[in-house]
């Protein structure tokens, strides 16, 4: 398998959308709603996330919109990419879901509805949504996830072990195409806030391992962070071809926690 086509498959298939477009519309097609309970934007690095939810609002995609983060392994980007974009803004302790929604209001005019701003990794993401939900009485039987591509098949995995009978719809932050040039791999078209591309392939291949339901994965078979996933093989085989060439990343213990999933 080429480099460029390995990174494509990983990044679809880590980086769902279960809506071919983010509209009333296609929600009714695909789930017959017309809004989602919640839309929940997790925190992160990729500035594209806040510029999805935007979007939501003004479609009126939910009834209610939420963002999730505290301070986790991406904050310290996060904070001085939203610093280099509006350099009057005091990022050094704001958390992220803080971060995104100043970047909602700045950019946009606009606001969510709740923050989330305590938790540090994936596992707490989810089980401090709910508890937010449950203090704030959203009642919630379909809800929109939105994350780095790289972490949203594994965010909509903690949730289902947590609420498996919630609708649970996907819609990454961003979808990236790499190819392959003269000059090596490069990405097709620029995303707001993207990750350097090894870095992004790092991360990838970081999510695979945790998704692979083994002794070493977060699945049951594993540390039981998540639900079980299902690996292709077209998967499994990009993943051999990258991990050749590219580092795996690991999780960092600073961000532990007792629901852990970083």
């Amino acid at each position: 398998m080429e480099l460029a086509d390995a990174v494509n498959v990983l990044g679809n298939f880590c980086g769902m959308r279960d809506l071919r477009a983010l509209t009333p519309p296609a929600l009714e097609d695909q789930y017959n709603i017309r809004q989602a309970d919640a839309m929940v934007l997790f925190g992160g690095a990729i500035l594209a996330g806040g510029d999805i939810l935007a979007q939501a609002i003004r479609q009126g995609m939910a009834k209610k919109y939420i963002i999730v983060g505290g301070a986790g392994h991406t904050t310290p980007v996060l904070r001085q990419k939203m610093h280099a974009l509006f350099p009057d803004l005091q990022t050094d302790a704001m958390p992220e879901a803080a971060l995104f929604n100043c970047y909602l209001q700045r950019k946009y005019g606009l606001s969510a509805d709740y923050l989330e701003t305590e938790s540090t990794n994936c596992g707490n993401n989810i089980t401090f949504l709910l508890a937010l939900m449950e203090r704030q009485k959203i009642a919630c039987g379909s809800v929109i996830l939105c994350q780095d591509s790289t972490m949203q098949r594994r965010m909509g995995a903690v949730l289902r072990r947590y609420r498996p009978d919630m609708t649970i719809i996907h819609y990454a932050a961003y979808q990236a195409e790499v190819v392959e040039t003269e000059n090596g791999l490069q990405y097709a078209a620029q995303i707001n806030g993207m990750w350097e591309l090894s870095r992004y392939i790092e991360l990838l291949l970081g999510e695979i391992s945790r998704l692979t339901d083994d002794e070493n994965g977060y699945g049951p078979k594993g540390k039981g962070y998540i639900v079980h996933v299902d690996i292709p093989e077209d998967v499994r085989s990009a993943f051999r071809t990258l991990s050749a060439r590219y580092a795996v990343r690991q999780a960092d213990p600073r961000f532990a926690s007792e629901q852990r999933g970083l």
